[in-house]
């Protein structure tokens, strides 16, 4: 496990281990942990040029109060979108791309608790959020993530150590019970961000578990189990629950620390003693793709979910259908 002393004193070091001016994207970024994180960003870095995407204009008009008061030398940019739709994902990477050059660090946090809401695009919304929207702001700004000249990192938050098997019949997951879906769409991410290292060696690929944080995500529910979980969460989050600040240094370590490195190099803060360079999912130190537990720690249940996908072929299968998605709702398979 990563103390948490040991995250505060890299992230203190970011403003002089890493250049000024970096570049950030955060997508769901008006409530919980993706704000958390950004307020961590504004705070650590020097000179920060922030984009966040999100829907709530009051929201963020009191984030960009707070991140001027952490840094007024950073520049903070909200952009409102529902990115359930990839013709919105699109827009905004477009818009993204009319401003910059290049692309420190997308972080992505987008996601409901709700199950039986549809897209108008024909996809089911927990799944668009969760992974299509995700791979499509990859997809796009992959190419300004490989511009950057110093940190270059992809960081999507959901429930990283709970890969499971997927089901190649049923990517949506709309007939699988709660905990086959989670299973499901988290070896999607994971998987899907093997076959993106694959385009983009220079860039770490992070799929990340926070541990119970109130988020305010079950604010609209609709089923019976999200219910239950907003429930215990009432009752018992304050002794559960890792404090949001808390979650928001430990996403900031994960996207900075030299920690979870690219496959073919990337900069970083330097670790401090006792702190080793993680595991990727393929078993490998190093190996530029992680799938990050709670603790700061690779999950050994990926590395040998993945392992399992992998000789089946799965990675393959599954971006075939994922473009197909984005051909079908977009025409395109990048902007």
């Amino acid at each position: 496990m990563v103390v948490l002393a040991d995250i505060q004193s890299s992230n203190v070091h970011i403003a002089t281990s890493l250049p000024e001016g970096m570049v950030a994207l955060f997508v769901g970024a008006t409530s919980g942990i993706g704000e958390a994180t950004l307020k961590q960003f504004a705070k650590h870095a020097a000179r920060p040029h922030v984009y966040f995407v999100g829907r709530k204009q009051e929201a963020a008009n009191r984030i960009i109060a707070e991140c001027e008061t952490l840094n007024p030398e950073g520049k903070y940019i909200f952009i409102s979108a529902d990115v359930s739709l990839l013709c919105n994902v699109d827009e905004v990477c477009r818009d993204i791309k009319a401003r910059e050059r290049a692309l420190n660090l997308l972080v992505l946090t987008p996601g409901i608790a709700t199950i039986h809401n549809e897209t108008p695009e024909g996809l089911r919304k927990i799944t668009s959020l969760l992974y299509f929207a995700r791979m499509r702001f990859i997809v796009n700004l992959l190419p300004l993530l490989q511009q950057a000249t110093s940190l270059r990192r992809v960081i999507t938050v959901g429930a990283a150590g709970s890969e499971g098997p997927i089901d190649t019949a049923d990517f949506e997951g709309r007939k699988l019970s709660a905990p086959m879906f989670r299973g499901h769409i988290t070896s999607l991410t994971t998987v899907a961000l093997e076959t993106l290292a694959e385009k983009a060696p220079t860039v770490s690929f992070i799929n990340t578990h926070p541990g119970a944080v109130q988020t305010g995500i079950t604010r609209e529910v609709d089923n019976l189990r999200m219910w239950i979980v907003w429930l215990a969460l009432l009752l018992f989050g304050r002794w559960i629950c890792i404090p949001a600040i808390e979650s928001g240094e430990r996403h900031l370590f994960v996207a900075t620390s030299a920690k979870y490195p690219a496959r073919d190099g990337d900069d970083g803060v330097p670790l401090s003693e006792g702190v080793a360079v993680a595991r990727g999912v393929d078993g490998e130190v190093g190996e530029g793709v992680y799938s990050v537990t709670s603790d700061g720690e690779s999950s050994d249940n990926a590395i040998e979910v993945l392992k399992g996908l992998r000789e089946m072929g799965i990675g393959e299968i599954v971006w075939r259908y994922t473009e197909s998605q984005f051909k079908r709702i977009t025409g395109v398979n990048a902007v």
